[in-house]
């Protein structure tokens, strides 16, 4: 089945930041000093090369043999807290090299981005397959990025702000659960 021209736009887009993500990555592989910063990045880029493979055949042929490789979702029960102030960022002008941070940043900020094209041209996407590669990809950039965030959380480069109780206890007052188990019954 021929791919949608709204759906070989997304594509096209798609592709041209896949291009740019691991091209980014290559780079980042070769300046990263921190080893565990180095080694999920060096982890995740098999999938995005075959992320990258699945969509040229998606535009070549509307179709993908293939299943992407979503890795699952590592969670930990929270993440601590580092006891150092969070050092200051100024955005450098003229540099040679990328540090850790910056690297860091700019990866967790490519995955964001990426994920939300996903979701956005999944949406728009009348082909099943396509949709579901679509939806897959999504889930990569969303499961990697979160292991992105616990990394910079962890290291003090991310900022974890909790909210505040009046926050919280505001929220509380507000909403409140819906007392029917089954609220569609209401209206056979």
């Amino acid at each position: 089945m021929p791919l949608g021209s709204h759906e070989a736009h997304e594509l096209n887009e798609l592709l041209l930041s896949c291009t740019n993500s691991i091209q980014s990555m290559a780079l980042f592989l070769s300046q990263a000093k921190d080893p565990e910063l180095r080694d999920m990045i060096a982890r995740h880029y098999a999938v995005h090369v075959q992320d990258y493979n699945m969509k040229v055949e998606y535009a070549n042929r509307s179709y993908s043999a293939d299943t992407l490789n979503v890795p699952s979702l590592q969670m930990s029960a929270a993440v601590s807290m580092p006891s150092i102030q969070y050092p200051p960022m100024e955005p450098k002008v003229q540099l040679q090299q990328l540090d850790d941070r910056a690297i860091a940043t700019s990866y967790l900020l490519t995955l964001k981005r990426a994920g939300r094209e996903y979701a956005w041209s999944a949406f728009e996407c009348s082909t099943p397959q396509l949709r579901a590669f679509l939806e897959d990809a999504f889930r990569m950039c969303s499961h990697q990025a979160f292991e992105v965030w616990q990394y910079m959380a962890r290291k003090g480069l991310y900022p974890v702000i909790m909210a505040s109780n009046e926050a919280i206890n505001a929220m509380q007052q507000i909403y409140q659960s819906v007392p029917e188990h089954q609220p569609g019954q209401l209206y056979r």
